[in-house]
């Protein structure tokens, strides 16, 4: 039993530990190949968040999918390569906007090189996933535009927040499903698509991976609460001073409307106010740890989860499903 990518995945069978290792060795290849620029500065900057590190998530989910058909598919590794380009490039953005000081456990690089150079980055990156998407036929062209702009269009309506009387978890989890599930999806889709599994293999492994993208989200919304290191890769509470919403404080504030008890509405007023202060901050994390909107948030992503592992019943058994299977419980297990 060998452990490889994200979360210490345990991968039981020889000839999958070497298929995987060996994609993920050709997309870590193919992304620093792919962040070259003849201009120096601009490779910096395009390798400053591959050069981090990162779970390598999606590759990994690429190259899972891929052992429903023949994983060796010419397509498979350069797929792989998008995904985690189209993601790399919203970390740029996402960092901007969320005016975020840290990133994978560095200087994040709107707070290294400032905020312009960083969006222009994430620009260059996306130019990069677009220029390899092309070799790779216009039908994962097609699957990709659809993608982002699911992915673009959740992150506006975050930005935007519920309209009318719609309840802000309803709202939020769709969110995640576009600015989240919607690539992870595409991981999956693009792994089994490329090694020309069934379509009804696809079709499967697309519906799971929007789950656990989900999934896999809401284990960070927990972790940015619960985690006293930098598991996450970043401060953890950087949400919550940043006054980004996550479910954890979407459901604090659902019971603070619905009951009206006092020590919730001074938990929200807490959140409220400035949270720059440092002190504030640690009172507000010490008290949301042990609050039930916490454990509440847990339970969502278990049943997120738990309906990405029910997706998988239909797939043959074997090594590669059952890796699948414990990338579910390897999500639950990150929201404690």
């Amino acid at each position: 039993m060998t452990v490889v990518g994200p979360f210490g995945l345990s991968v039981r069978d020889q000839a999958l530990e070497a298929d995987v290792q060996t994609g993920l060795a050709a997309v870590e290849a193919g992304l620093l190949d792919a962040t070259k620029s003849e201009i120096p500065f601009i490779t910096e900057a395009a390798q400053h968040l591959v050069l981090a590190g990162g779970k390598r998530f999606r590759p990994l989910l690429v190259m899972l999918a891929a052992q429903f058909g023949d994983p060796y598919a010419p397509g498979v590794v350069p797929s792989a390569v998008v995904v985690e380009l189209t993601h790399l490039a919203t970390l740029y953005h996402d960092d901007v906007m969320d005016e975020a000081d840290v990133r994978r456990g560095v200087d994040s690089a709107n707070t290294r090189w400032g905020n312009s150079i960083a969006v222009l980055t994430g620009d260059f990156l996306f130019a990069r996933a677009s220029h390899t998407l092309a070799d790779l036929g216009p039908e994962a062209v097609r699957i990709q535009s659809e993608a982002f702009e699911r992915l673009v269009t959740g992150q506006i309506l975050e930005t935007a927040g519920p309209q009318g009387d719609r309840d802000p978890v309803d709202h939020y989890l769709d969110v995640l499903a576009g600015k989240t599930g919607s690539l992870v999806a595409v991981s999956c889709r693009f792994g089994a698509m490329m090694s020309g599994a069934d379509e009804s293999v696809v079709d499967i492994l697309t519906q799971y991976g929007e789950r656990l993208g989900v999934a896999f989200q809401l284990a960070d919304d927990v972790l940015d609460i619960a985690s006293d290191s930098h598991e996450s890769g970043k401060t953890p509470g950087t949400d919550l001073r940043e006054g980004i919403p996550t479910l954890p404080v979407l459901h604090l504030r659902t019971a603070a409307a619905a009951h009206g008890r006092p020590e919730d509405l001074e938990l929200v007023e807490l959140i409220d106010g400035d949270l720059s202060d440092d002190a504030r901050h640690a009172e507000v994390l010490r008290r949301l740890r042990v609050h039930p909107a916490l454990e509440q948030a847990r339970r969502d992503t278990v049943r997120f989860a738990e309906e990405a592992r029910a997706m998988l019943a239909p797939l043959p058994e074997g090594y590669a499903k059952s890796a699948l299977m414990e990338l579910c419980d390897a999500v639950v297990h990150r929201a404690g």
